[in-house]
């Protein structure tokens, strides 16, 4: 029997849900999503168990998503201006369940606040890792840089730079399935967990890729060289709100199964 259901839940560009009693707030703030399409077998050994790669047109996707993490919150209480806001990078996978849930799967997330990155992995088992990073607004562009410090691999960095354009008014449905993400499949205290989470629906524009220097993605375990990225894409980001874990039971996919 295949893991995923024949037809897993509809991509939709504004959340299915709400989120009545967050369980974390937090902004995203100017966001570039750079994506390269793969083969599904080339990184299904990645995903965690209970998922599978999900796919376009019969491509994945991985994605380095450069941003500014703003006043991140527990609960109803508001976000905390120094601890909760820092430059992010993370490499990330495109997963769907058996329960049809469509979500993401961070393979690394480089921060630059070290107690966030502790608490991340320490309780959520997040792969959250300490870097050195800015992001720089310059001349009509911006610049991301990255250099890892704890706990490795040393040497891991990025450079991106990219000239943000025109507002896209009516996002294709390539771009809607990497960015319109309602949750993330992870290991939560030991167990498989989805964290759903739920924001407006993201104000995108067309951007231009001037420089992208970068190992996060092969120190994530993607093979080298990616290439050029299909899709480049900048927001000046959203307001975001997670739920709970939900910990339904994933059947484990057979090798080789597809969505």
């Amino acid at each position: 029997m295949s893991a995923v259901p024949s037809a897993p839940e509809p991509i939709t560009p504004v959340p299915p849900g709400s989120t009545e009693r967050p369980l974390l707030t937090q902004s995203w703030l100017d966001l570039t999503f750079l994506h390269w399409a793969v083969d599904p077998a080339d990184v299904a050994h990645l995903l965690p168990a209970g998922t599978v790669p999900d796919t376009f047109e019969g491509a994945t996707y991985v994605g380095l998503v450069p941003f500014r993490m703003h006043r991140v919150g527990w609960f109803r209480l508001p976000g905390m201006p120094y601890l909760g806001s820092f430059p992010e990078t993370n490499v990330r996978l495109y997963s769907v369940d058996a329960h049809g849930r469509r979500g993401v799967v961070f393979r690394s997330l480089d921060a630059s606040r070290l107690i966030p990155v502790a608490v991340a992995r320490a309780a959520f088992r997040l792969p959250y890792l300490w870097s050195r990073m800015a992001v720089r607004h310059s001349a009509g562009t911006i610049t991301y840089t990255s250099a890892r410090r704890w706990p490795g691999p040393r040497g891991a960095r990025s450079r991106i730079t990219v000239r943000p354009g025109a507002r896209i008014q009516e996002p294709t449905p390539l771009e809607h399935f990497l960015t319109a993400r309602w949750g993330m499949h992870s290991t939560f205290f030991g167990r498989r967990r989805y964290l759903p989470n739920t924001h407006g629906q993201w104000p995108l524009h067309r951007a231009e890729l001037l420089e992208c220097d970068e190992n996060l993605t092969a120190a994530a375990g993607l093979r080298s060289p990616l290439g050029e990225p299909v899709s480049v894409l900048c927001s000046p980001g959203v307001a975001v709100r997670f739920g709970r874990p939900d910990g339904r039971t994933a059947r484990v996919p057979s090798p080789g199964c597809r969505p």
